[in-house]
Formats: C-alpha cells, sequence, structure tokens
C-alpha cells in the first residue's frame, strides 16, 4: 500500500470521471467548437457569477495570463512573499509581464489591507507603478491558512480607492470554501479575476480555469495562444473538469478532517516541535534542533508513505481523495513507531 502525501496533485480520476471523460463529446476549441469545454467555462463563470471563464493546462497559466492581462510592463504586482505567483512560477511576472513584485511578510500567507496600503508606491517617476494585488487562497507555504472574508473585504475596498486591480490564485479556493462555509458568488463579486485549479484537490487529471469579464476573458484568449495553450480537442479533459465541480468539492472535508488526524497524530511524537495550524489539507510541521528529517523521511518512505522537506527542519503532508480510512490507520501505526 502505497501512502503519497506529497501533494493533492498526484491524484488519479476515479472510476466515475474516467467514465465522463470517455464519454464526452470534442471538437476544436482554439475554434470555440469543443462543446465540454464551453461547458465546463459556463459551469465555472456560473458558480462565481462571473461573466466568463477560460479552460487552461494548468494553474500557471491561469496566473501569468492573468497578470499579464492586468499590469503593463515596469507595472508592479503586491503579493505576499509566500505567493506561488512569486516562488513557483518560474519568474514569469518578470519574463511574462515585464512587471517587478512589491513583497509583503504577511500571516502564513495572508496579507492584510494596511500592509497592501504600505506596498503601494507612491506617484513618482522612480517607482515602477503599483497595479496589480494577488491573494492566495487557501495559501501553499501558509500549511493552507485560509483568508477571513472581512479581509478580503478591507483589501477589495482599498484596491478599489487605490485604482488596483485584485486577482485571486485559487488554487485550492474551494478547500478555503468548505472550511470557511463561504460562497463562489461572493468571490465573483470581489475579484477581477480568479484562478481554479481543477487538479488538486478536485481530482482532475489536468487543467485549470481563468474567470473574469467579457472582455478581459477575451483578452486573455489571446495570451492563453501566444503561451501555447490552445488545446484543440481537450473536451475529455474538460469533462473531467466538469465532473470534479458538481461532485468532488463537498468532499473536501474529509481531506481536512484527515489532515488534522495527522496533526493530532505528529503532535504526539517528541520530535515535533511545532505543527502550523491545519485549517485544510495542508499539513506543515517543524521539527526540533538536531532532528534527522532526512532519515526520518526515508524510514517514512521504506514504510510506503510519500512526503518531502520544504527546508531543513520543516516537512509537509498533503491529503486527497486517493487518501482512504485503511491509509490513515497505516500512518497512524507507523508513526507510533518512530521516535
Amino acid at each position: 500500500m502505497l501512502i503519497d502525501l506529497r501533494s493533492d496533485t498526484v491524484t488519479r480520476p476515479t472510476h466515475e470521471m474516467r467514465e465522463a471523460m470517455h464519454s464526452t463529446t470534442v471538437g476544436d476549441d482554439v475554434f470555440g467548437e469543443d462543446p465540454a469545454i464551453n461547458t465546463l467555462e459556463n459551469l465555472a463563470a456560473n458558480m462565481f457569477g462571473m461573466e466568463n471563464a477560460l479552460f487552461c493546462p494548468s494553474g500557471t497559466m491561469t496566473n501569468q495570463i492573468a497578470i499579464k492581462c492586468h499590469t503593463q510592463p515596469g507595472d508592479e504586482v503586491i503579493c505576499d512573499e509566500l505567493s506561488h505567483v512569486y516562488q513557483y512560477e518560474g519568474g514569469g511576472i518578470a519574463f511574462n509581464s515585464g512587471a517587478s513584485v512589491k513583497l509583503l511578510q504577511g500571516d502564513r500567507g495572508r496579507i492584510t489591507a494596511s500592509l497592501v496600503n504600505t506596498g503601494i508606491q507612491p506617484d513618482d517617476v522612480h517607482r515602477p507603478v503599483s497595479r496589480l494585488v494577488v491573494l492566495e487562497n487557501t495559501a501553499n507555504r501558509g500549511g493552507g491558512s485560509c483568508y477571513e472574508w472581512t479581509d478580503i473585504q478591507e483589501i477589495e475596498l482599498l484596491c478599489r480607492q487605490k485604482g488596483l486591480s485584485l486577482h485571486l490564485d485559487g488554487a485550492r479556493l474551494f478547500n478555503a470554501l468548505v472550511a470557511k462555509g463561504q460562497t463562489p458568488e461572493d468571490y465573483g463579486k470581489t475579484f477581477d479575476s480568479i484562478s481554479i485549479c481543477l487538479s488538486k484537490g478536485l481530482g482532475a487529471p489536468v487543467g485549470s480555469l481563468l474567470l473574469g469579464k467579457k472582455d478581459f476573458i477575451k483578452r486573455a484568449r489571446r495570451f492563453r495562444k501566444v503561451l501555447g495553450g490552445g488545446m484543440r480537442q481537450a473536451g475529455s479533459l474538460a469533462a473531467a473538469g466538469t465532473y470534479a465541480l458538481q461532485h468532488h468539492v463537498s468532499r473536501l472535508k474529509k481531506d481536512h478532517e484527515n489532515a488534522r488526524a495527522i496533526e493530532k497524530a505528529l503532535l504526539e511524537k517528541p520530535f515535533v516541535k511545532e505543527v502550523l495550524p491545519v485549517e485544510t489539507n495542508i499539513v506543515i510541521a517543524e521539527t526540533v534542533e538536531g532532528f534527522d528529517l532526512t532519515g526520518f523521511i526515508e524510514k517514512m518512505k521504506a514504510s510506503g508513505i510519500l512526503f518531502f522537506a520544504i527546508s531543513s527542519n520543516r516537512f509537509r503532508m498533503v491529503t486527497h481523495l486517493d487518501i482512504d480510512d485503511n491509509m490513515m490507520n497505516k500512518l497512524s501505526e507507523v508513526l507510533k513507531n518512530i521516535d
């Protein structure tokens, strides 16, 4: 039995999802003629009460297209220092958009309106132009931490007052919606653009969606073409995304429960100094000084449990739909025997 906790990106399509993929009708999406992709885009846009959506191969692409649409070369993007758009997208903000980045030191990947306000550049020819604020919810490097809705509202109000656009990297947004009891419609009313990922907790094999107004998505479609994201007959992938949105959202609660069970088990171990508060499906633990983290990871691997270190003294485990009760029981037993 292999228990893969490296990421929720390792999920495989369920039998039912594969059936949906197999039975769908496809066309040429670059011509706008793939019915399965059109169905997915309309479904997602309607869920959030937004005008339109664009299906892309990855969340990195949807984020980078959004930044490109919102900015001009010489502009500046404001985000938390742990943000995926800065840490894990290959320097794409500079490469694709010619924009600079103002990094803020938030709380577990989350920033506040007061922090954003300090990051806005003055109207000075020596400085870049503050143009876009990017939030990440949930925050990956923050241990799957979620924004409080009031904090998002305050940031939105500031952005409107200062003339800044507001983009959401919602790679794991549905985890936040389930954990906080929030609604997609509220997010659609608040953000200028939203990226949602289908291939993490929702379990689709590939794909993300960029949501926004019609003219924004029209511009985004052009940039998707420039970046090589036109996938032609990709309806089978879109069918998986549609199935995920219709059937895999509410079950995220189970992943959160499993993550809290892992948190509890880790806190009982003497080599664990701290576990970041677990709100969703990501568990980040810090070990005590001098602990052999590499050796621990190898011992767990030998028992069929996969995860990895994110620093010299921190490791991450991520729950997902491929983790069942038998796996959780085995994980608990293995942990009990390791000091």
